[in-house]
């Protein structure tokens, strides 16, 4: 009986050594959300729009995002670091260090976040984080976006509160709730660039675009043939509802270099969680 019971002990005792999975959202960085890994209802067959097809069910990994987008203070610090380009928007009042960075290149994002040793998030990452597991068509679910939830243009006032005609602008970011994941402004207040090459038809582009983990055409790398559009979600304070889906896509030149120069243009950075396991 003894023996059966030292057996025992040490039959326990070496399971409880075995590896064990770390909860991959028990230790989320600063200022970050963790978003669990899982498919989602990635695009949509909204006839209005192409590009959006055809939804499907994708596979992403956990990965933490941003609650905010980079600010115009945030963005500063970098800049005053000697890392990035400086960047002034040429609306003064689009400017306070609390309102999300604007008129940034594809490229100027993409420096800002590997200094801060991080990353631009994928258009699946970013589309999974705004409209949650089940494909909603925005943050907080299929209700159309206004002003009590986005920071967008409603019934012809930019940013909710300029008359019509006027440019209007962003807010603070974080006036508005949360959407899905704890995640701020995923709909209106600034465009966000997110890191895939835009391609008009996600059937032609195949499992770089709708395969698990997808990183868009030519998995993502800096150069890719025939392709001269980088993707912004999210819409912004200048544009109206529809702009503001989750499933919309802008393609633009990651240069920025059409006139005037996109003044609504912003982002927040991602970041992959590497997976450790506890003995």
């Amino acid at each position: 009986m003894k023996f059966r019971i030292a057996l025992l002990s040490v039959v326990l005792a070496g399971a409880s050594c075995q590896k064990q999975p770390v909860d991959p959202c028990a230790a989320v960085p600063e200022d970050m959300k963790c978003i669990p890994a899982g498919n989602f209802l990635y695009g949509s067959n909204n006839t209005r729009f192409q590009d959006e097809h055809p939804q499907s069910s994708v596979f992403v990994s956990t990965f933490y995002m941003d609650a905010t987008e980079v600010t115009t203070a945030a963005y500063r610090q970098c800049s005053d670091a000697g890392v990035c380009d400086a960047v002034v928007s040429y609306y003064p009042q689009n400017r306070g260090d609390n309102q999300p960075q604007l008129m940034v290149t594809w490229f100027q994002a993409k420096q800002y976040c590997e200094w801060k040793g991080k990353r631009l998030p994928t258009e699946a990452e970013w589309e999974k984080a705004a409209r949650g597991a089940a494909g909603a068509e925005y943050p907080w679910g299929n209700e159309a976006a206004d002003c009590s939830r986005a920071v967008i243009k409603e019934n012809g006032k930019r940013g909710c509160t300029a008359e019509f005609g006027e440019s209007g602008k962003t807010s603070d970011v974080g006036t508005r709730p949360a959407g899905f994941y704890g995640l701020f402004d995923m709909a209106g207040n600034a465009h966000e660039w997110v890191a895939d090459w835009y391609h008009p038809d996600r059937e032609k582009c195949g499992a770089d675009c709708l395969g698990a983990d997808p990183k868009g055409p030519c998995q993502g790398k800096e150069e890719c043939p025939g392709m001269d559009a980088r993707v912004l979600k999210g819409g912004s304070w200048y544009w109206d509802s529809t702009w503001a889906r989750s499933a919309k896509r802008r393609a633009y030149d990651p240069y920025n270099r059409h006139e005037p120069s996109p003044h609504n243009f912003g982002f927040r950075c991602a970041k992959s969680m590497e997976v450790k396991e506890k003995r």
